[in-house]
């Protein structure tokens, strides 16, 4: 597959849309002109790479209305991989076209446009309680793995008082530990580091529990 292979397609499209289309005018692939409005431009690539938005976006240079246009995906981890590169266009104000080189076809998946992100007040939320919730920097960033979170410091808090001061009621911990979810943590037992006595309500450290404080 060339990029040149998405020409003939594309150009269909445009000039069924009324433009006039020529090819590689300037540092652009493709130029489509249309009296009394602004030129469109499409930059053509075989794949989504970084290479093809900083093309797009030094185009924007040019006129407002700057698409990529990239072959049709395959599968559904191809349509996933194209919905994010999507998105990631949209915020860049670049368009999208899909190319379907078996039968030709061209679909466009957005619209060159200001992007404004709606922000997610749930979403802050949650990143600004675990940041408040987290006891010092525990980890690394750019961590690629087991990540510290504050979840995981409340239930070592919570074991090391079992260990230290023996089996212990919910509220007892919770106290003596500063885990006010202690009796959750303790009975979802996320970690295997918790285990019930005979007692109700009483939990003890397991064994699985003494080996992580040893390790």
């Amino acid at each position: 597959m060339q990029e040149t292979d998405l020409y003939a397609p594309v150009k269909a499209w445009l000039e069924d849309q009324g433009f006039e289309v020529k090819a590689e005018i300037g540092a652009a692939d493709v130029v489509a002109c249309r009296e009394g409005e602004e030129p469109v431009i499409v930059e053509l690539k075989t794949g989504f790479s970084l290479t093809l938005l900083q093309q797009a976006v030094a185009r924007q240079r040019i006129s407002d209305w700057v698409y990529v246009a990239v072959p049709r995906w395959k599968g559904k981890s191809g349509w996933r991989t194209f919905k994010a590169n999507v998105g990631l266009c949209k915020r860049l104000g670049v368009g999208v076209m899909s190319v379907n080189l078996v039968d030709e076809t061209v679909q466009v998946h957005a619209d060159p446009a200001e992007f404004k992100p709606r922000k997610s007040k749930p979403r802050k939320g949650a990143l600004l309680k675990e940041f408040d919730k987290r006891v010092g920097d525990p980890n690394k960033g750019g961590t690629k793995g087991s990540v510290v979170t504050a979840y995981q410091q409340e239930a070592e808090r919570c074991l090391a008082f079992l260990v230290e001061n023996g089996p212990a009621k919910g509220a007892t911990v919770a106290q003596g530990a500063q885990a006010p979810k202690a009796t959750n943590i303790m009975y979802n037992n996320h970690y295997g580091w918790f285990e019930k006595t005979g007692e109700r309500g009483v939990y003890q450290a397991s064994a699985a529990g003494q080996a992580h404080l040893n390790a």
